[in-house]
């Protein structure tokens, strides 16, 4: 029934699934260099959707971390402070191999065991009281500073121009490969799920919660990679076609466009952006052919739209923009063979995939 399975290759920085993830400045030439060539050359910094009150049942740490995933500080918060991590809170996962500091909600009848978290690795810079729990998506943002080392010697008159054509248009909102795990070991994991090849009773209880919303969510990832890939192949990411899911840009509001000349006009000037699949039962879908080739995307998977009702509560589905816009964009050269990139992207946009479109590697 779920045939055929055209994608179930790796998945690596450039690929989704087997297809190359092209490049929206395919036409400027990249700069070459390596990321994170020590976690210092990578630091990300949460831009909070607000500040603790002062007061609550939770307690709002302000947390540095360094070489560390989420999952690693998950755990080392929970047996730090005898918890389970179910009862912490984050806004967004950030980077392993970086310098990240993000606010991390914890019981505030905990508030004395907070010494035990320091570490080599991690250090609590505040803490204040808060009346919720955080959960995910409670941010602003995330401000960015990162190197690209032993970039080509002309590398900052070419960031010049890739920097000019991302920061008038934005670029391709790709999910990066920190999203498939290592060796694309979430995306297969999430597959075998939702095709009914692996049953959640088989994964150790320990990670179970953790493991499923992962490996679900990284399915839905390469799916939406897919399509966005095939728009940018063909030009028309920043082209309104009739059936088009829309958002507007200041409500986040989603409808379907009919008449797309008038979306056009709408897309231009920055009030709407086209919106790609994240599938699920709750999924506003897209209509006549653009609808045809989201179901066709589903078909060369190997997958149905039945198959997310398996993890309804894990994959309701909803709609991601194509392209992400960029906040103050700088690029500086920083001595020899280095550049420095200083920038801040909305949450779940993938700074590792704007710095793609600088370096261009295949």
């Amino acid at each position: 029934m779920n045939e055929p399975r055209e994608h179930d290759g790796l998945m690596g920085e450039n690929c989704a699934g087997g297809m190359t993830l092209p490049y929206y400045t395919a036409d400027l030439p990249g700069v070459g260099g390596e990321l994170k060539q020590a976690p210092q050359d990578f630091e990300v910094e949460e831009i909070p959707a607000y500040e603790p009150r002062g007061s609550g049942e939770h307690l709002f740490l302000w947390i540095e971390k360094i070489d560390l995933s989420a999952e690693q500080l998950t755990e080392h918060v929970a047996r730090a402070l005898d918890i389970s991590a179910t009862e912490i809170g984050v806004a967004g996962l950030k980077d392993r191999r970086a310098v990240t500091r993000q606010f991390v909600s914890v019981p505030a009848n905990r508030e004395d065991r907070i010494d035990r978290i320091e570490s080599d690795q991690v250090r609590v810079l505040r803490a204040d009281r808060h009346t919720n729990k955080l959960r995910t998506g409670h941010l602003r943002g995330n401000r960015f500073v990162v190197r690209l080392r032993g970039v080509d010697p002309d590398a900052a008159a070419k960031a010049e121009q890739v920097a000019e054509r991302l920061l008038a248009s934005g670029f391709p909102n790709y999910f990066g490969e920190q999203r498939f795990g290592r060796d694309a070991g979430n995306v297969r994991l999430g597959f075998e799920l939702l095709r009914g090849e692996k049953k959640p009773s088989r994964i150790p209880y320990t990670r179970r919660r953790f493991l499923l919303r992962l490996s679900l969510s990284s399915v839905q990832s390469a799916l939406f990679n897919d399509a966005l890939a095939t728009r940018v192949n063909e030009h028309s990411v920043q082209t309104v076609q009739r059936g088009d899911v829309m958002q507007v840009v200041a409500s986040g509001g989603l409808f379907v466009a009919e008449d797309t000349a008038a979306e056009q006009r709408r897309l231009d000037a920055g009030e709407t952006t086209i919106t790609g699949p994240l599938f699920g039962p709750k999924m506003k879908s897209p209509e006549y052919d653009v609808g045809a080739r989201e179901e066709e995307i589903l078909s060369r998977w190997g997958l149905a739209e039945a198959d997310f009702e398996r993890f309804a509560n894990l994959t309701t589905g909803s709609r991601r923009p194509y392209l992400a816009r960029i906040d103050s964009l700088q690029v500086v050269p920083e001595g020899a063979g280095t550049l420095r990139f200083e920038f801040t992207l909305p949450p779940g946009v993938y700074a590792t995939v704007l710095l793609r479109e600088f370096q261009k590697r295949n």
